[in-house]
């Protein structure tokens, strides 16, 4: 049987992410922040469709017509560094199926970035080495090369593109809330760089390459953007106080926000807690899992 080539078309799962820890330990020179954070992914996902076009050229489309479709998005960008890197290839097509929150803390951009990547190098055919798909990704920002990683979960350091990979991290049960407000990543660090002094006394927390249950994930479980977020955005202070009230193990902020969530060791004691919640009509709402 002769080999069919590369497919048309295909789709590609893009999941999100949630901060089991955040920590800004340093700023340097460039104006970057150096940071230590646990990234952890969860069942929450777009999807990406990829399509190959005889024209040359990217075309983005998106589910979510409040979300730009040209450059400042992060998979045109993807595409576009993708393709000046194998012009060969020809043209593109894509459509973003959302669910995942824009602006919420969730990794959204980033994963879609990752997804766009990937998918490229299988709708083509090629063979690409990791190191060649973590300099693109790198380039695009720095939690793309989480997303191009295949672990549950991570510690990333520098500006996180440093990972080491978590073994052995337990399947638990997440119920994310996002309020329904866009918070700027960049708008978060220059804040914080404004208005907190950098202290490690609150978080001297040893970097483990495992944790066993959900006692060890809430022993780890603190986001220095808290100090910014919740000043500003009192109802998200509130929306973790509630989570906690309804039963989860812990509670925080993903990212920079806004969407918090608790954490649960079964789906029963997560569905429960969404039930228990009240007043969060206007927010949506998220049953999700660790992948």
């Amino acid at each position: 049987m002769s080999d069919p080539g590369p497919s048309q078309s295909l789709s590609i799962a893009s999941p999100c992410k949630v901060n089991l820890h955040l920590s800004i330990v340093g700023r340097r020179p460039d104006g970057f922040h150096e940071i230590e954070t646990l990234f952890h992914r969860v069942s929450l996902q777009d999807s990406i469709h990829l399509q190959r076009t005889c024209a040359p050229g990217i075309h983005v489309s998106v589910s979510d017509p409040g979300i730009p479709s040209g450059p400042e998005n992060l998979v045109w960008r993807a595409a576009d560094l993708f393709l000046k890197h194998h012009p060969q290839i020809g043209g593109i097509s894509l459509h973003i199926e959302k669910h995942i929150p824009s602006g919420a803390g969730l990794g959204g951009g980033s994963s879609n970035a990752a997804a766009t990547l990937v998918g490229l190098q299988r709708l083509y055919g090629l063979t690409l080495s990791a190191d060649h798909l973590r300099a693109l990704g790198a380039s695009l920002g720095a939690d793309v090369a989480f997303f191009l990683a295949d672990t549950r979960s991570a510690w990333a350091t520098g500006i996180g593109e440093k990972l080491t990979p978590v073994d052995g991290s337990p399947l638990l049960w997440f119920l994310i809330v996002y309020p329904g407000i866009h918070i700027s990543t960049q708008w978060a660090y220059r804040t914080f760089s404004q208005d907190i002094v950098l202290t490690n006394s609150s978080k001297n927390l040893k970097v483990s390459n495992s944790f066993r249950d959900l006692s060890d994930v809430c022993g780890l479980m603190y986001n220095d953007f808290e100090q910014v977020i919740f000043p500003r955005y009192g109802q998200i202070k509130i929306l973790k106080e509630h989570l906690i009230a309804a039963g989860a193990a812990g509670a925080l902020l993903s990212g920079s926000g806004s969407s918090v969530f608790g954490v649960f060791d079964t789906r029963a004691a997560c569905e429960a807690a969404r039930d228990s919640i009240t007043g969060i009509e206007s927010y949506r709402v998220f049953t999700v899992h660790s992948l």
